[in-house]
């Protein structure tokens, strides 16, 4: 006799600017870019994309590749997010 599956409670999760694209509890990576007192910079704003990413690591390394140039453009610190919880920042982006 097959043992019991339990059901599927993850959400499933549409993207907003791809709504044919759906996905079962996937959460997207982003990093908020901050001004130096600590406000949120919208990206559009300077210019720059930021991409959501489907996994900390590739987060991580598209700003190891991009913060210079952030930097360059006024950001000061940021912050990287899982959806909407903070997994950490802010984190300062000018070299010690």
């Amino acid at each position: 006799m097959p043992l019991p599956v339990a059901p599927d409670t993850r959400a499933a999760i549409t993207c907003r600017s791809r709504p044919d694209v759906t996905s079962l509890g996937a959460m997207t990576w982003t990093w908020r870019l901050e001004d130096p007192d600590g406000a949120t910079i919208d990206p559009a704003t300077l210019g720059v994309e930021v991409p959501g990413a489907d996994n900390q690591g590739d987060a991580e390394s598209w700003l190891g590749e991009n913060w210079r140039d952030l930097l360059g453009r006024g950001v000061a610190t940021v912050s990287l997010f899982e959806g909407d919880r903070k997994a950490y920042g802010p984190m300062g982006l000018a070299p010690a």
